[in-house]
């Protein structure tokens, strides 16, 4: 039976950023299928959950923000701009474009599993590289335009964000993020078991591995 990774994120997320491919190489070595979840992390899940966007947050733990970031990413070896030009940015347009290249995709392919997924994964690496490696912003329509491009998408993903299908599921998204325990970007939700953060992904595979 496929197994499926809930991809709990946030488009504007350096650890999600930081995290993304990896998951897609675990995801793709036991052949498990990700169903990617956008939610409004600073806007609902925060007040929610007790947790404070970076600028509300102690002096002490933005700066050892930045050295765990720097850390992770020469471990890694990711690149990252500890300090982008654009962040904090405004992710719920690039968001809701995740939600509508993931329904859209599905639907053109004929199911959610690992080929019909392979676009939005590839628009949400973009998105994030865009934010935290290439110093652009996603909360411009200009933007996400070129992103779409450059991955040889519909322009008009972009026009359905608009709907109300679209924010709908964007609500409901971070409803359930919350319902679910979630209270951070990423987090990975394997049969129900939450692995936060993207130092997490390890467990994660060991428990893939525990159910092939």
């Amino acid at each position: 039976m496929t197994k499926i990774i809930e991809y709990y994120l946030a488009p504007s997320s350096p650890w999600t950023y930081l995290g993304h491919h990896r998951l897609v190489e675990i995801a793709n070595k036991y052949r498990a299928n990700v169903r990617l979840i956008p939610m409004d992390l600073g806007g609902k899940v925060f007040p929610a959950t007790g947790g404070l966007p970076l600028g509300q947050r102690s002096p002490q733990r933005q700066a050892y923000r930045l050295v765990e970031l720097r850390r992770f990413s020469e471990y890694l070896q990711i690149p990252i701009n500890l300090q982008p030009k654009f962040f904090p940015v405004a992710a719920d347009l690039a968001a809701k474009l995740i939600i509508v290249v993931q329904e859209k995709e599905a639907v053109s392919k004929a199911g959610i599993g690992r080929d019909s997924a392979q676009n939005v994964l590839l628009l949400t690496a973009e998105l994030l590289s865009a934010v935290w490696a290439r110093e652009e912003n996603i909360a411009d329509e200009g933007c996400l335009e070129k992103i779409l491009k450059k991955l040889n998408l519909s322009q008009d993903y972009l026009n359905e964000c608009n709907k109300d299908w679209v924010q709908q599921r964007y609500a409901d998204n971070t409803e359930i993020a919350i319902k679910q325990g979630i209270f951070g970007a990423p987090s990975y939700v394997l049969e129900g078991e939450i692995f936060w953060g993207q130092d997490r992904l390890d467990f994660l595979e060991s428990s893939l591995k525990l159910r092939v």
